[in-house]
């Protein structure tokens, strides 16, 4: 066998499967005629020792709870983690390998949760990876100080991360490494690809800090594997300190080459994201003694080989599920809690404990939020909250529930500090352990910091509730940089994010059991800061309608005019209802807490909540007017926001900003009219 760079410490059979996972990367690419060769090529010796070194996983159940995770944070280097799962025996056909980047295929560009068995998160905008991992590591240390016993080690995996340049200069890194050295995440491992390149050329041209010191700062375990990026043997040594080393995440700065083996492009930013070209991979292929003309070749031997590491997996598993069964039988209670978690089904009847609440007291929703919290939350110790330093407003913190820290593993509560972001990535990480639900609160104005995060969650369907509190100008006096004006339109628009918005205390209660009976997207709940009345269930509709995304709460016999409303502003559709009446207008009143909700109601359904025949429509909102349109026709009238906001109690900002009883009743008559 020919080859232009050994790999030291790999037999022939390990460098053979080095060289196809380079190959294929390449060619994957290069039939996409799209993607990102480079990365894969440089890597492919560090991710091929530490998949069939130390990972611990079976390709026939992908999804079991004690598997090792790997997540690939570069996620631009897909095509790696492709082979690996295509040669390792995963339910990845080869043609999906040459449908890279295609129409349906398994293999998108970058990694997609749900979409590919084995990717355990949807990675590609950089930083989110090793964010997620932070969760992964997280909900390991939790699950194990609540299931294991003596002799029992239900949880014991590890998460290991391939992070690049870009991962490690994205500010969201920043926080969740911050955060994950406080904590003392030691089952969290990291190879930082250092190969001094970003798309715009050299890292010298923007990233000269000194990141192992930086890493050190954080409190993690720093190791430097320097050299040419060939040295297995030190990664392997690397990669034991960094499981052996207790309190201390870890992270191995391993010196890599974008491109390695390309005659023309290695250690180039020409590698990173663009076809080599049909000659140079010829040429490389001549150069490892391959022949040039055979693209997407595996040679024999590498599956049977690599297929091993799948193999001793299974053993590990079958091992882990005998021992399963022994503790089924000495600890019943706490295996059928675990098998109930699996199955995503709710250890209590939620109904059943939702408090009642007093309509003849205001109270604000995100009060409400916290005392649907403390009533439900001791029943509940697979859900996890935390707050991005907003606990006291957030209310997000119930009664009885300890900090998660370091020194207490069972804590069920986050100080997530000033770090919105590396929140909303780190519950996403939790999330899809399959068995916890995590949620986290900041203001809603923040959300522009979690925005990302908030998203990759909606594309792939993680089970994240995203709290936000002081949901409008109704916040007051902390101005217009604290009050969100256009945050529910922006949240609305993110596909597949379920937005809910309650009118008070009730709705607040059951959009809390609807996000911890349904896991199948993120929830974002928008709460108040000032208090609302409570709408009397005796005299109204049930608030448990909320999970119909919208409901009539005051009918009308042929009615005049719609009246429709989310949160906070549903107070002033009644009260506008009633003046109306005097005057003789037949208003119908609509609480709307959920658009998403209510889209996916049959037609009859809807049109019952808005006949169609009623074209004179009225909706009130504190945020601007994105959106309304489809919901108001033609002649329909909006009254919120249209401007940022100012600084003043939350009543003087409404009066001045014309939400008020009076503004929908005017809106009501020349919509009418």
């Amino acid at each position: 066998m020919t080859v232009s760079a050994r790999t030291k410490g790999l037999s022939d059979i390990d460098e053979l499967c080095v060289q196809t996972i380079r190959f294929l990367s390449m060619d994957g690419v290069q039939k996409a005629n799209a993607g990102h060769p480079g990365m894969p090529m440089g890597m492919a010796a560090a991710a091929y020792t530490l998949w069939m070194r130390h990972l611990r996983f079976n390709p026939q159940d992908p999804r079991w709870i004690n598997r090792d995770r790997f997540v690939l944070s570069a996620g631009h280097g897909s095509m790696l983690l492709y082979s690996l799962l295509h040669l390792s025996g995963y339910d990845l056909p080869f043609e999906e390998l040459k449908n890279f980047r295609q129409w349906g295929s398994m293999t998108p560009g970058h990694p997609e949760y749900g979409e590919t068995p084995g990717v355990e998160v949807t990675t590609g905008p950089l930083g989110q990876g090793i964010a997620n991992a932070v969760g992964m590591a997280i909900a390991e240390k939790y699950l194990a100080a609540r299931y294991n016993k003596p002799g029992y080690d239900l949880f014991d995996y590890h998460t290991y991360v391939i992070a690049g340049d870009g991962c490690l200069q994205e500010g969201v890194s920043s926080e969740a490494s911050s955060l994950a050295g406080h904590l003392g995440l030691d089952n969290l491992i990291v190879i930082y690809d250092d190969n001094y390149i970003t798309i715009d050329g050299k890292t010298s041209l923007s990233f000269t800090e000194d990141r192992a010191k930086r890493y050190e700062a954080y409190g993690w375990y720093v190791q430097i594997v320097g050299g040419d990026g060939t040295d297995m043997d030190a990664l392997e040594k690397a990669l034991q300190n960094a499981k052996a080393e207790k309190n201390r995440p870890s992270i191995i700065q391993f010196r890599s080459h974008i491109g390695f083996g390309s005659p023309n492009f290695q250690d180039s930013h020409a590698a990173h994201g663009s076809p080599l070209g049909e000659d140079e991979i010829k040429l490389m292929k001549n150069n490892f003694g391959w022949d040039p003309e055979k693209a997407f070749h595996v040679p024999d031997g590498v599956m049977g080989h690599m297929a091993g590491a799948g193999a001793r997996g299974a053993k590990i598993q079958q091992g882990w599920s005998d021992m399963f069964a022994k503790y089924a039988s000495e600890y019943p209670e706490l295996a059928a809690e675990l098998k109930n978690a699996q199955a995503q089904k709710p250890p209590v009847d939620i109904q059943s404990l939702l408090p009642a609440f007093d309509a003849s007291k205001p109270l604000a929703t995100r009060q409400a939020s916290g005392k649907v919290l403390d009533a439900l939350m001791p029943h509940m110790p697979l859900v996890l909250g935390g707050s991005a330093d907003l606990t006291p407003s957030n209310n997000t913190r119930f009664k009885g529930v300890e900090d998660f820290q370091k020194d207490n593993r069972t804590g069920r509560y986050f100080r997530y500090g000033v770090r919105e972001h590396a929140m909303g990535s780190i519950m996403n990480g939790i999330a899809v352990s399959g068995l916890l639900i995590p949620y986290g609160g900041t203001f809603m104005a923040f959300a522009d910091y979690m925005r990302p995060a908030i998203r990759v969650a909606a594309l792939s369907k993680y089970p994240t509730v995203f709290v936000f509190t002081h949901d409008s100008i109704g916040l007051g006096e902390d101005g217009p940089t604290h009050q969100p004006v256009e945050h529910l339109a922006a949240l609305r628009a993110i596909p597949d994010l379920l937005v809910i918005r309650p009118a008070d205390a009730n709705e607040t209660a059951q959009a809390w059991k609807y996000a911890l009976e349904h896991r199948d997207r993120p929830i974002a709940l928008a709460l108040t800061r000032q208090g609302l009345p409570v709408l009397d269930q005796a005299k109204y509709p049930s608030a448990s309608l909320l999970a119909k995304g919208a409901y009539v709460l005051i009918k009308a016999d042929k009615p005049d005019v719609l009246l429709i409303a989310t949160g906070s502003e549903v107070q002033l559709a009644v009260a506008a209802a009633e003046k109306l009446a005097a005057q003789g207008k037949k208003a119908q009143v609509v609480s709307m807490p959920s658009w998403e909700l209510f889209e996916e109601q049959d037609q009859a359904y809807r049109d019952s909540v808005m006949p169609p025949n009623v074209t004179a429509r009225v909706a009130i909102e504190a945020g601007i007017d994105q959106g309304w349109h489809k919901y108001l026709g033609d002649r329909g009238r909006f009254v919120g926001m249209s401007t940022f906001g100012k600084s003043a109690p939350g009543k003087v900002c409404f009066e001045n900003f014309g939400i008020t009883v009076k503004a929908v009743i005017d809106a009501a008559l020349n919509a009418s009219s």
